[in-house]
């Protein structure tokens, strides 16, 4: 089992191609200009465990037929060297690119496209699983003020749903951590949040807004049904807790819950059941 070994990570789009070959694959000294002593790459690193290949879709054409053989071969050879050195690693790739599209363009390998692609795991886009949201948001929140409880109000958990999130679950990162950075580690509203996203149109409460013009009626109560059973299965029917992560008052989320028979099917206790 490769759960208890060990786990490397890469970014391919991220370092020059010239230095890449060298982080992958490891060199010799005095290979290139500044190799003054022998290195193992991130294949050797991860021996016996996992290398994670994050943006493959961005490594260049001169690359993709060295990692196509050490995929094919388990072995690599280090910059500078003759020799090769076996390897077993558990190889896993992701982009955001549609590789097919790619090698029909010439960009990318069609024979290393079909080497990766023999399980395949498609992950939506963040506007496509917006309930996602709340739940990421509160993570994000742990991780960049660990301790502070900063509760995040209705009105910017509204925009939050409501934008599209082009960057997906890094540019959420990045406005929480923005928002977390900028404010006073207490309350995050509208005003912390990036101008682009603050002008969002409200999504989660549909009664208390207009539809945005890509989403309708049907979809926001969607959205909103989706959401608040998310998060409640996530915090186990703690309302206090989940109030918390939807930005919303202990009130709100009973008559929601009732609505929409939330905790009911569940085996949860109803909200009248909870306030007696």
């Amino acid at each position: 089992m490769r759960a208890d070994k060990p786990f490397v990570a890469i970014n391919c789009g991220a370092i020059p191609e010239a230095l890449l070959e060298s982080e992958l694959f490891g060199h010799e000294k005095g290979a290139f200009t500044g190799a003054v002593t022998v290195r193992k790459g991130k294949f050797e690193a991860a021996e016996d465990g996992t290398l994670f290949l994050d943006e493959i879709g961005d490594l260049g054409l001169g690359l993709q037929p060295k990692l196509l053989r050490v995929l094919q071969e388990k072995e690599v050879r280090p910059v500078g060297s003759n020799q090769k050195v076996k390897v077993d690693v558990r190889v896993i790739a992701a982009t955001n690119r549609e590789l097919e599209v790619e090698y029909r363009k010439g960009t990318f390998r069609k024979d290393l496209y079909f080497r990766l692609n023999v399980v395949t795991v498609y992950v939506p886009t963040l506007r496509e699983r917006r309930s996602d949201i709340p739940v990421l948001t509160q993570w994000f929140l742990e991780r960049y003020a660990p301790g502070d409880s900063i509760q995040i109000t209705h009105a910017a958990m509204k925009c939050l749903l409501q934008y599209d999130w082009p960057g997906n679950v890094r540019e959420l990162e990045n406005s929480i951590e923005r928002a977390v950075a900028l404010g006073d580690r207490r309350i995050i509203d509208v005003n912390d949040l990036p101008p682009g996203i603050a002008s969002a149109s409200p999504a989660l409460y549909p009664e208390a807004s207009s539809p945005s013009p890509g989403l309708t009626s049907t979809d926001l109560e969607d959205i909103e049904r989706t959401t608040i059973q998310r998060v409640f299965e996530q915090v186990q029917g703690d309302k206090a807790r989940a109030g918390k992560m939807l930005g919303i008052s202990r009130a709100t989320l009973y008559r929601k819950l009732k609505r929409y028979n939330i905790g009911i099917r569940q085996g949860l206790p109803t909200p009248s059941q909870a306030l007696q």
